[in-house]
Formats: structure tokens, sequence, C-alpha cells
């Protein structure tokens, strides 16, 4: 993998010079294959410390006298751990022949920097560490933000120039056989771990590369932790699981970074591990558990224009692969027809994510969408064919203070005349403001007793928890449903 990430884009800066120039030449002959990468967490309060002027000119200086002095070719070929020991060694004797005066964590923290800039994701390395940052937004070499607690953060976080920040975009996408450069200037990618990636290069972005990822932590989010977060009460929760246990078809609407896809996460944890699982996505980054899960991923058409491979192309290639269940990352045009299609053909338990702000929204959306392919269908027959493969629609949201909630779980009842019905299950209340700007709210139930899924909870022998978890629910009278 290292070869992929580092050697590549260096390289094109400074050709590496003959190895009688080279110190530890022995070790650097005898390495062992390359391994994954392992990223250093150190402390926020260092990743976040201001660095001066001073102290870029002297990283500069050092990492273009390392670059003069190791093979890269042969660091390919280390392990990680052996690599970075080995830029540690050099640099070590660089500075010390350079007689530069630093103390010893300053010369830690160049060490690290120097390294994470060789074999990693150079001044991100740092910020991928932490797993409170939900976002990293890189806008040129010179301005970083992240989002912390659903809040926009400005960063010290700095990169030599607009190349080394188009290297290391390069080098991320090149992971997953894709380009970035004035030819090709947006990618989607990923990184190891599945966090999303965008990559946007000039001449498009006027004021240097622009990368936005879009982290996922490293231990998966369950609902137990969604509970604990105050997010949804355990009630709620247990109507979740008992959703994903009892195969309904469910799509999960919200608005951006409202934790869509961390809620369709939480929800594959309850699908039987017998079950065929078939994944659609733009970039992967589902994590599902399960022993048998086929992942697919749309690919972008070349520089001919030619060889592109949509979502729609995936998801009816996914009924000829004999899927239990099929579960689309994100649902954004004509494959929702496909999805219902596949809903409403025996693929009970499938799943998508959509943008839309409420629930009754999701239904537009999802009509518009599928407008979106050139069908002629009479609106009528579009909203039966939603009725007939959505049981329920769970709508996630940030809210103003940078908290997520999940604001509504809502059944898709039935149609009378061309108006679809829905009713609400449960709902968040926002009941006040605290004095530092942090909303007050509460999940209530909403008095339904009996849901639409409830015979398919029996079947499946989830009805007495499905009671209980609506029983236990504050409930006020009932609220019907309405159109």
């Amino acid at each position: 993998m290292f070869g992929k990430r580092g050697t590549s884009a260096l390289a094109q800066d400074k050709p590496a010079t003959t190895p009688a120039a080279r110190p530890a030449e022995s070790k650097l002959a005898a390495a062992p294959a390359p391994a994954t990468p392992a990223r250093s967490t150190p402390a926020p309060e260092a990743q976040e410390r201001r660095k001066s002027d001073s102290y870029y000119d002297t990283k500069s200086s050092i990492f273009s006298a390392l670059i003069e002095t190791i093979d890269l070719s042969q660091l390919a070929k280390l392990d990680l751990e052996t690599a970075r020991e080995e830029i540690r060694d050099i640099v070590g004797d660089i500075i010390t022949l350079k007689a530069v005066v630093m103390s010893i964590s300053e010369q830690e923290e160049l060490l690290d920097d120097i390294c994470n800039d060789v074999l990693g994701y150079g001044p991100l390395e740092p910020l991928l560490a932490r797993d409170d940052i939900s976002d990293i937004m890189v806008n040129g070499a010179d301005a970083t933000f992240i989002e912390v607690a659903g809040k926009m953060v400005k960063t010290n976080v700095r990169f030599r120039d607009n190349v080394q920040l188009m290297n290391i975009c390069q080098r991320i996408v090149s992971q997953i056989g894709r380009r970035v450069d004035e030819a090709s200037p947006i990618c989607d990618a990923r990184l190891p771990d599945g966090s999303r990636v965008n990559v946007i290069a000039p001449p498009l972005a006027i004021d240097g590369p622009t990368l936005t990822i879009r982290k996922f932590r490293k231990d998966k989010l369950t609902l137990p932790q969604l509970v604990k977060f105050g997010s949804i009460t355990p009630e709620g929760a247990t109507i979740l699981e008992i959703i994903g246990r009892s195969r309904c078809n469910v799509l999960v609407s919200g608005g951006t970074g409202s934790g869509k896809t961390t809620l369709l996460n939480c929800l594959t944890a309850y699908i039987e591990p017998t079950e065929r699982i078939i994944t659609c996505e733009d970039a992967a980054e589902l994590q599902l558990q399960q022993p048998h899960v086929v992942r697919l991923e749309t690919r972008p058409p070349n520089l001919e224009g030619e060889g592109q491979v949509t979502m729609r192309d995936l998801v009816k290639n996914c009924l000829r692969m004999r899927p239990e269940r099929i579960i689309v990352g994100e649902v954004r045009g004509p494959e929702a027809f496909d999805l219902l299609q596949a809903m409403n053909t025996g693929h009970d338990g499938s799943m998508g994510t959509l943008h839309a702000n409420s629930p009754r929204e999701a239904i537009s959306r999802v009509e518009s969408m599928i407008s979106m392919g050139g069908y002629t269908l009479p609106s009528k027959t579009v909203r039966e064919m939603i009725v007939t493969s959505v049981d329920v629609i769970i709508q996630a949201a940030r809210l103003r203070d940078g908290s997520r909630r999940i604001t509504h779980i809502t059944e898709v009842v039935g149609i009378e005349g061309e108006v679809v019905i829905t009713q609400d299950l449960f709902v968040y209340e926002i009941t006040g403001e605290e004095s530092d700007g942090r909303l007050i709210g509460r999940h209530r139930s909403t008095g339904i007793g009996r849901p639409k899924f409830w015979d398919r909870a029996r079947y499946y022998g989830e009805e007495r928890r499905l009671a209980a978890a609506l029983d236990a629910s504050e409930a006020p009278a009932p609220a019907g449903a309405y159109a």
C-alpha cells in the first residue's frame, strides 16, 4: 500500500540519489514486505499547536535533505514501522549535521511530521487520528477546517504549498484506482477505514486543491451508543431494532451531516448472519459485520468518457445476484425506481438513504428521482409503488446546536386518492434551550398502539417487545394518521 501512497508522489518532486550516498543501506536492502500503515496518535494539544514560519522553513530544509539522502524505491519495500525508524534515524543525523537548535519535544514533533509526509497523509495524519472530528475540510494549502461536536473550527494545520496538498490528494485517490488532475479535476474516493473523500483540483478550485473528508469513527457506533448520546431513547432504539430484525423496507432520510450512514450501519447490525446482503455505493463506506456481504461500487467514466458504471447499473445487476437484502448507500437518481422494484419483488428488508428534511419530503424526493429516469408513469402509479415498497422512513437531523437526533420514525400506511398516508410512531420535540445554546428536547411516542408492521413483527416473534416499547414510551392522546 505504501508504494501507492508515498513513493510516486514524492519521486515526482526530486529523484533519489545513488544507494552509496544513503545511510542504513543494509536495512533498506533486506526489507520485509510492506504492511498496512498505522497512524500515530499524538495528543490533540500537540496537533493544534501553532507552528511558526521558522518551523516550516526548518522542516522544508530537512525534508529536502532527506529526499536527497534516501532511496524511495528501497524505502517502499519496507514495512511501515521499519520505514518509520529508518526515516527517524536519518532525520536525526540531518538535524545533527545541520546543527539545528531544537528542544526534544520540537524534534519529536518534527520527526512525526516528516514521517507523516513521507509515509502517510502529511499534515492530515494528526487530524485523521482524532476520533472526535467528523469532517476535515482543506481549502488550499493554508486553510484547514474541522468539525467537532457539530461546530466548525479553523485549525493551524497547513501544507508546505499546493503541490504537497495535490500530491496527498493523488495519494489518496490512487489507492482505489482513481486519479485527479487538470484533465479529471473532480474525484470521489475513500480512505482505508471507509471515510468518504472528495477532491476538486485546479482549475476548478481557484485557490488551490480542495479536499473534504467525512471521517468515520474507528469503533463503529451501535444503537445502544446512540441511546447514550441522546440521539434516541431506549424504547425508540428497541423499535428500530425490531424494524431491522423484521425485514421492514427502510428509507433513512436526513440532511447533509445528519448521520444517515451511521444510522444505516446501526440498523444493519440486526440483519441475520445467514442472509446474503449486497451493498451499492458511490464510495464504499458501509461497515457491515455479517459474513455474507457483497460490496459494489460505482465507477466514473475514463478520459474518453467511457466505462462509467452508475448506481442504477449496480442496483439492476443486484437482482441477478440472488440477494436477500439490497442496501443502497445513497439514493440520488433514477436508481430509486429499481430499488423500489427490488423492495417489491421479494427482497424484504432492503434499505437506502436519501437527502430530505422530513418523511413527507422524502416521499416527494423519491417521486422526483423516479421522474429523472424518464419514466412517464402517472403520479398515482408512482405513489402506489412507494406505498407497496417502503414500510418505514427514519428521519435523522443535525440540530442548530450541533447535536444529531433521530426526529421521526414514520410508517408509510397507504394511499387515499393520490395522497400517501403516513403515521408517526416516534417524534422528537424541542422543548427549550440552555444558557450555553444547547437545545433541550424529548422523544415521545405518538400513541400508535398497533403499527402497520405489527403482523410482520409477530411473524418474526417480536410483537411482545414491540408492544412493551410502545407502552413504555410517553403516550399522549393518539395522533392517528395524517395526510
